[in-house]
This record gives C-alpha cells, sequence and structure tokens, in this order.
C-alpha cells in the first residue's frame, strides 16, 4: 500500500485528539501508522527531494492545515491539542459515519 494522501489522515488526527489532550507529531505518527495499518517498507517511502519520508510529510501538512483551519492548536514545537471547533468537526464527522 502506497501513503494515502495528506486529507486521509484528518479522520485519524480528530480521533487521536479526542481525549483534549496534548499530543505530539511522534504520538500522532504512531497512532495514524497504526490505524491504517502501514507497513514498514511505507513508512520509509522518501519524498523525491530525499529530505523526509512521504509519510512524515504529510502527517505534517495534516496537522498544519488543522491548524490553520482552527481544529487544532500548536501548544509548543511538534505538539499540539483539540479546539472546541474540532471537538464539533469530530462530532459531524463521526455523525455521518453512524
Amino acid at each position: 500500500m502506497a501513503v494515502p494522501d495528506f486529507q486521509s489522515f484528518f479522520k485519524p488526527l480528530l480521533e487521536l485528539s479526542a481525549d483534549e489532550v496534548e499530543h505530539s507529531l511522534r504520538e500522532a505518527r504512531l497512532f495514524i501508522s497504526n490505524q491504517m495499518n502501514l507497513t514498514e517498507e511505507d513508512l520509509k517511502e522518501i519524498l523525491p527531494s530525499g529530505t523526509q519520508s512521504k509519510f512524515d510529510n504529510r502527517v505534517a501538512w495534516a496537522k498544519s492545515y488543522f491548524i490553520q483551519a482552527k481544529v487544532l492548536e500548536a501548544t509548543k514545537r511538534a505538539h499540539f491539542k483539540i479546539t472546541n471547533r474540532g471537538l464539533e468537526l469530530l462530532k459531524g464527522v463521526m455523525k455521518r459515519l453512524i
């Protein structure tokens, strides 16, 4: 399986954050890779620039877009927490899945 696009990481990122405590980007990567059953090979795939793994890059972009949308807030470097807006978004996502 190839590494999914960054939008595919939105829902797992919300689910991780639902407990309303601060999480690290490292925790997010571990949680998402487990949720999506990504292989070691998937996780090691490098961007064409050769500077970063495709997976790490896409998780970072998902977090970045959520911070810009005020769904998550940056609490310190490489750490984040869900906002009230994020909790409302998660409720809406879960309702559509039921």
